[in-house]
């Protein structure tokens, strides 16, 4: 590659040398280099995005501005950050006061609380804002999209299709699901189940073991859904083998289990089904329909060997919080205003949101998108 090759770009860039011995690279901005610079064997761009937010200043920013009315906070920006997860992780769980759920790994102490500036209704937000530009903030995959492997939105294209009422899948449906994901992450998976005088944990924090039977029963893409924490549908075949129907991928968006509904606060014990987790999985084959096929060691679970790992869900079901908030909050660059792309896609996803929470709870519980 020759300099005037180079100065054709405008970036930060790593070059190594043209080999004479040992190869050593050297970190050069292109405008620096000459006409007497090269020929180079290799040049590779190295891009600087801006420097990650902290989750605190992120909340702190939007609770002093209007005020501490979340309970979720979601963050779309229109510019790149420097972190290689075009997705984010979550930040918390904080606040809600919330006991029998497992050790969550977040105390509702006052330091934690006021680093949030909450008084305790904030509950979970976004680790990090999600890039507008990115697979998960977009309404539906590309026209002539590639069809990847079944953790890919594009495999299940034609599923979406068919399974809608009008032929058309539900717009956002990866963004509602990684939303999905994270906010069950208030609540679940943190529980162990003590069975016959033993303690046995349900999940690899924070999500649900991949043998635990976690079926939905309010699923919102598809016919059969795993929880959006974990786990998986599992059919047993009585011969010592299982067939997994669904795995706890959250692509395509998929809702809770009995479990996590209970978790939530938003169905008693009585409601939740008797369930198995499955231990020393073994892939053998695959059936028919393609579905893995794996030899495993089932123990039966009950909601009473939870509790008695955990202790009861408090506040109980009579007196579980069932009105939520969320900010959808577009984030920008000092100075900038928010691109009609993000607002678009910001305010799709916040309208979807609102539609998922109710399908996946079953309408025991609401959501609002309200600022003011």
């Amino acid at each position: 590659m020759s300099y005037k090759e180079l100065m054709a770009k405008d970036a930060i860039v790593g070059i190594y040398p043209a080999p004479s011995g040992a190869i050593k690279p050297a970190a050069v901005h292109f405008s620096s280099l000459s006409h007497k610079d090269g020929p180079f064997a290799v040049a590779y761009e190295s891009f600087h995005y801006l420097a990650l937010p902290r989750p605190q200043d992120l909340s702190c920013t939007v609770i002093k501005s209007l005020g501490d009315k979340f309970d979720f906070l979601a963050y779309y920006s229109d510019f790149r950050i420097d972190s290689q997860e075009a997705s984010t992780p979550s930040d918390g769980p904080i606040g809600g006061n919330v006991t029998g759920i497992g050790n969550t790994e977040h105390e509702q102490t006052r330091q934690v609380l006021e680093s949030r500036c909450t008084q305790g209704r904030f509950q979970l937000g976004f680790a990090q804002p999600v890039w507008v530009g990115s697979n998960e903030a977009q309404e539906c995959p590309p026209e002539g999209a590639p069809v990847g492997n079944s953790h890919d939105i594009t495999s299940y294209s034609r599923q979406l299709t068919e399974g809608s009422p009008d032929g058309k899948p539900f717009p956002y449906n990866y963004a509602i699901g990684h939303l999905g994901h994270e906010v069950g992450h208030r609540w679940s998976a943190y529980v162990s189940a003590k069975v016959n005088g033993e303690t046995t944990s349900l999940g690899v924090w924070p999500h649900w073991a991949p043998g635990l039977h976690a079926r939905v029963p309010f699923p919102y893409s598809l016919p059969v859904e795993a929880s959006t924490p974990g786990g998986g549908v599992w059919q047993d075949n009585f011969d010592g083998t299982f067939t997994q129907l669904r795995d706890g991928y959250f692509v395509p968006a998929t809702g809770y289990s009995y479990l996590d509904l209970y978790l939530m606060g938003l169905i008693s014990a009585a409601e939740v089904p008797d369930f198995f987790i499955l231990n020393n999985l073994v892939r053998v084959s695959k059936d028919t329909n393609g579905h893995p096929v794996f030899r495993a060691e089932r123990m039966k679970v009950t909601i009473q060997d939870v509790i008695a790992a955990e202790g009861p869900r408090l506040p109980d079901v009579d007196h579980s919080q069932r009105k939520f908030n969320t900010g959808i909050v577009v984030v920008v660059a000092h100075g900038q205003g928010p691109s009609h792309e993000l607002i678009e896609r910001a305010n799709g996803i916040r309208q979807q949101w609102i539609e998922y929470w109710e399908t996946t709870t079953g309408r025991r519980a609401s959501m609002t998108t309200n600022s003011r």
